[in-house]
C-alpha cells in the first residue's frame, strides 16, 4: 500500500508547532507497519539543508511556475529509512518560518503558494513526476494542503484521499481578487465548493472534497461539529459526520524520552526517578528562578495566541500561591509576549520567559518542571501533555478536545482507584484555572498521591503504535471500498 503523506512542514527538516511533529512522526510509524509512507513538503531553504541527501528527480512547470522534485531519505529506527520529496520553486526559497517575515506576517503570496505545492503533489501522486512511484492513498494535512485532495478529484482514475483537520481555526482564507489568482475551476466557487462568506476558505478542499475526514482527538471530531467550536465550518462537518473520526495523535517516544533526552542534566524514568529533582534544580538555576526544591515549578511551552489561553493566565498570575515558580518558553502575539516579559522582570525569581522557540530548552522545561500547564481555550490534541506525562511532569489541562481525551482528573475517586494523571481545568477562565493551579500546589505538598500521579502518567502508551494502526486500518478501508 503506497501512501504519500503532504503538509507544509514535519520535524526534523522544519516545525513551527504540533504539526511539524505529528507529520514527522506518523510516516516512520506507518513503515514500521510495512505501509510504503512517502513524506512531500516544500523545499524551505531549512528543509533543503536538513535533508542534505535530496537530489533532483524530476522538472516541470506547473501553472506557469518552474518546479523541481528533489528526493532524499530519513532515518526512521534501525534500518528503515523513509523517502521525503520537496517541491522547489522560486516560492519557497525565502529564509526563517515557512508562513511569515521576520515581523510575523503572513507572506501575502501564501494562498498562491500552497496552491502550487498541492498541483505539484498532485501530479507526483498521479505518478507524474517520480518515474517509479505513485500513491493509492494521499494524507493531506490542514489548510496548507487542503486543495490536494481537490485538485485530485477532478482526475478519474486517482488515489483514495484523507484530509485531516489540526485546527480548523486556520481555514487559508482568501479574498477575491487574490482566489482569481488561483486558477481554480469556477465550479468551486460556491457553498458545496471552497466559497466561505464570500472568500474561498482553502481548507474546504480537504473538508468538502477528500474520501475521509479525520482530526486529531475522538473529543475534537465531536466538538467541531458544533457551533461553539466549528468555526463556522460546523454544518459542513455535520453534512460529513458519516466520513468523519477522530484518532489521537501520538508522539516520538525515542525524541521524548527522559531515559536517554540528551538535553537533560541527568536521565531518569519512572524506577529511577532521582535525577529529575536535578533537573528542576538546574533549570532554575538556567532560567534565573530561585533555587527552592520546596516550590512547585511549573512549565507551560507554547505559541502565545489567545487559543491557548496565555490571556486566562495573565489575568491569574497576581493571585498565585506563594509557592508557585512559572517558567514559559513561546512566541506570538506581540502583547502576550510583553506581558510576560514584563511579569518576568517584575518578579525575576519567581517568574521566568524566554520568547521565541528552543527545542533543547523545551526538553529541559519538561523534565525540570514539577507540573505543566496547557490552559487552552480548545484544542484539538495537543502534544505537549503527552511529553509532559512521559516525563513524569503532571499536566493542567482545560477539559476540551484532546486535553479531555488524554487526562484524567485527580479527583478523590481516580486517586483511589489509581487512575489519576493530572489536574483538569473545569472552564476556560482564570478563575478556573487559578483553582486548578491551587489545586496542584496543595497536591504537591504530599509525596505519596504526587509520586503515584507521575508513576500513572508516564506508565501509559504515548507512542504512535495504536494510532499508526488506526490511519493504516483507514487507508485499507478506504482502498477496498474504491475496489468495489
Amino acid at each position: 500500500m503506497r501512501v504519500l503523506l503532504a503538509a507544509s512542514e514535519a520535524w526534523p527538516l522544519v516545525k513551527t508547532g504540533g504539526l511539524g511533529d505529528v507529520v514527522g512522526a506518523l510516516p516512520g510509524a506507518l513503515r514500521g507497519l510495512g505501509v510504503d509512507a512517502r513524506l512531500v513538503l516544500p523545499a524551505y531553504p531549512a528543509a533543503r539543508a536538513a535533508l542534505a541527501n535530496a537530489e533532483p528527480v524530476a522538472r516541470s512547470a506547473l501553472y506557469g511556475a518552474d518546479m523541481t522534485l528533489l528526493r532524499g531519505d530519513l532515518p526512521t529506527g534501525g534500518r528503515r529509512r523513509l523517502p521525503v520529496y520537496l517541491i522547489a520553486t522560486d516560492a519557497f526559497e525565502r529564509p526563517g518560518n515557512p508562513y511569515h517575515d521576520a515581523d510575523n506576517v503572513d507572506w501575502p503570496d501564501n494562498p498562491a503558494r500552497f496552491a502550487l505545492f498541492c498541483r505539484a503533489a498532485a501530479a507526483l501522486a498521479l505518478g507524474h513526476l517520480a518515474p517509479d512511484w505513485c500513491a493509492d492513498v494521499v494524507h493531506a494535512h490542514d489548510w496548507q494542503a487542503g486543495l490536494l485532495p481537490a485538485f485530485l478529484s477532478l482526475h478519474p482514475r486517482r488515489p483514495g484521499t484523507v484530509f485531516t483537520i489540526h485546527n480548523l481555526a486556520y481555514q487559508g482564507l482568501v479574498d477575491g481578487d487574490a482566489a482569481a489568482g488561483l486558477g481554480l475551476p469556477a465550479a468551486w466557487w460556491q457553498m458545496d465548493g471552497l466559497e466561505f462568506f464570500g472568500q474561498l476558505a482553502l481548507i474546504k478542499g480537504g473538508l468538502a472534497f477528500a474520501d475521509r475526514l479525520t482530526t486529531v482527538s475522538p473529543r475534537y471530531a465531536q466538538e467541531i461539529q458544533t457551533p461553539a467550536f466549528g468555526c463556522g465550518l460546523d454544518g459542513l462537518l455535520r453534512h460529513r459526520a458519516d466520513v468523519l473520526s477522530g484518532i489521537l495523535n501520538g508522539i516520538d517516544t525515542a525524541q521524548w524520552n527522559p531515559a536517554t533526552d540528551p538535553a537533560l542534566l541527568g536521565r531518569y524514568d519512572a524506577e529511577h526517578f532521582d535525577a529529575k529533582a536535578a533537573n528542576k534544580a538546574a533549570l532554575q538555576r538556567e532560567l534565573g528562578l530561585a533555587v527552592r526544591p520546596q516550590a512547585l515549578l511549573v512549565g507551560l511551552v507554547s505559541r502565545l495566541v489567545q487559543q491557548k489561553g496565555i490571556d486566562l493566565l495573565l489575568d491569574a498570575l497576581p493571585r498565585l500561591p506563594d509557592g508557585v515558580q512559572l517558567a514559559v518558553l513561546g512566541s506570538g502575539d506581540a502583547a502576550f509576549v510583553a506581558a510576560l516579559r514584563a511579569a518576568a522582570g517584575a518578579q525575576p525569581g519567581r517568574i521566568a520567559f524566554v520568547a521565541g522557540y528552543d527545542e533543547p530548552l523545551a526538553h529541559r522545561i519538561q523534565a525540570g518542571a514539577d507540573a505543566f500547564l496547557v490552559p487552552s481555550r480548545f484544542e484539538p490534541c495537543g502534544l505537549t501533555q503527552f511529553y509532559a506525562l512521559r516525563y513524569g511532569t503532571v499536566p493542567i489541562v482545560t477539559a476540551v478536545g484532546g486535553l479531555f481525551d488524554t487526562v484524567t482528573d485527580a479527583t478523590p475517586a481516580h486517586l483511589a482507584d489509581g487512575s489519576a494523571t493530572g489536574i483538569v481545568c473545569s472552564a476556560p477562565s482564570s478563575a478556573a484555572l487559578l483553582a486548578a493551579i491551587v489545586r496542584t500546589h496543595t497536591l504537591y505538598q504530599d509525596d505519596r498521591p504526587w509520586r503515584q500521579l507521575q508513576r500513572t502518567g508516564m506508565a501509559k502508551d504515548h507512542s504512535w503504535a495504536s494510532s499508526a494502526q488506526a490511519y493504516a486500518t483507514l487507508y485499507r478501508d478506504l482502498l477496498d471500498r474504491s475496489r468495489n
